[in-house]
Parts: structure tokens; C-alpha cells; sequence
């Protein structure tokens, strides 16, 4: 990371669990602000629970997190964590976005409107705004939960997973979407367990069995 490029979250000794089983451990770490950072690790080393921890949903067991000059995060599931039997349509999906500043299923507002109108053009699914969000292919369905968590209009964005299982073509187009948030002035923190991916990324956190493995350890792995 540069020396002169503020941090957005500080992690401190971070430790987390799910019931009586440990999940992270130690976890220190500085998140760049205006970077994207790439989480990478085998399924099962840590990486949605460290998401979790950075969005606030998930308390860590001890340790701190520091957030500066940051807003309330967004989280990005994976595609696959939404059930293709929710009936929702795309547009609804990406509404859901404002929830963090109108409160769920309050009306929208005019300016609500436009914000989620903005952000399915941005990410190319206007045209599938009608359509039931589990009735999209796996590279359109990411992209509209891509545009709910824009729709949050958040300084921080977290993504779990945002390329797994999608084309070729799916994959680039929504790393094109984090590149540009990047351009923006957006924190960006997504999880990977493809070293192609995380090479695309300003800043790596490795993590192993919960830990975080030293820079210099994981270097060859990403190089």
C-alpha cells in the first residue's frame, strides 16, 4: 500500500466465530480507502466472515475494527446466497438499496427512483427491470445485486464473491464496474479464491485457515 494512501478500516487483532467454532484469528490488517483490495483464500478460510466483520453484521468474538471518514457499508452477497424462489423483480432487488436510507418498505422518493433507475443502466439490466430476479442468468443476477449494493451509494463496498461461476464475459464486465468505482473515489473489498482475479486488485489480504498469511508468503501464490 502507498504511504501516503489513507485508511478507510483498520482491523486490530480481530477474532471471530460462528457459535463455539473459530473463524478468523488475529486478523491485522489496514483497508486502503479508494483501492481495491482482493480477499483471497480456499472456500472455508475466512473470507465471507471477514466481510461480514467489515460490514458491521458480523461482531467479531475480540480485537477492533477502526472505520474512517466512511459510511454505513455495502454488502454484496453472492448470487447464489439469494433463493430463486424470492418473488422479486429486478427493480425491486435493486430498491432494496435505499432501505439502508429510507428504512424497509418505505415508499420511495422521486430521488430514490432515479438512483435505482441510474444504477441498473449502469450495470447494462434496465431492460430486465420487470423480470423476476430468479429468472436471470447467473451474470445478469449478479449484476442486479451489484446495482443494489450502488444503490446504497456507499463509500465502502464489500463483495463476496462478485466473478465465481460466472462467463467469461460476466466476469469482466462486473471487474470493469469495480475498476470504475475504484476511479470514483469507492472503497472496494472483494472476495476471491481465483489468484487471476485478485492480480486485477491494488491490495491483497491472503488468508489461510482464518489467518492472514505474510506478504511475502503469498506473493509467489498471486504472482
Amino acid at each position: 500500500m502507498e504511504q501516503h494512501t489513507p485508511t478507510a478500516v483498520d482491523l486490530r487483532g480481530v477474532h471471530a466465530a460462528h457459535g463455539s467454532t473459530a473463524v478468523l484469528h488475529d486478523v491485522r490488517a489496514a483497508i486502503p480507502a479508494g483501492r481495491v483490495t482482493a480477499v483471497v483464500g480456499p472456500n472455508g478460510s475466512g473470507k465471507s466472515t471477514l466481510l461480514g466483520v467489515l460490514a458491521g453484521v458480523h461482531a467479531p468474538s475480540s480485537g477492533t475494527v477502526a472505520r474512517f471518514h466512511t459510511g454505513r457499508p455495502a454488502l454484496v452477497v453472492q448470487h447464489s446466497a439469494v433463493p430463486d424462489t424470492l418473488p422479486v423483480t429486478v427493480a425491486d432487488t435493486v430498491a432494496m438499496g435505499r432501505w439502508a436510507h429510507r428504512g424497509p418498505w418505505r415508499r420511495l422518493t422521486a430521488e430514490d427512483r432515479a438512483i435505482v433507475a441510474e444504477c441498473m443502466a449502469r450495470l447494462g439490466i434496465a431492460d430486465l427491470a420487470r423480470r423476476r430476479l430468479g429468472s436471470l442468468s447467473g451474470g445478469q443476477r449478479q449484476r442486479a445485486l451489484l446495482a443494489q449494493g450502488l444503490a446504497q451509494q456507499s463509500d465502502l463496498l464489500l463483495l463476496d464473491e462478485p466473478s465465481t461461476g460466472l462467463d467469461t464475459a460476466a466476469q469482466q464486465a462486473v471487474l470493469d464496474t469495480v475498476a470504475a468505482l475504484r476511479d470514483e473515489g469507492v472503497t472496494v473489498v472483494h472476495a476471491t479464491h481465483d489468484p487471476a482475479v485478485a492480480r486485477g486488485a491494488d491490495h491483497v489480504l491472503r488468508l489461510r485457515q482464518g489467518r492472514l498469511v505474510p506478504e511475502a508468503e503469498s506473493a509467489p501464490a498471486l504472482g
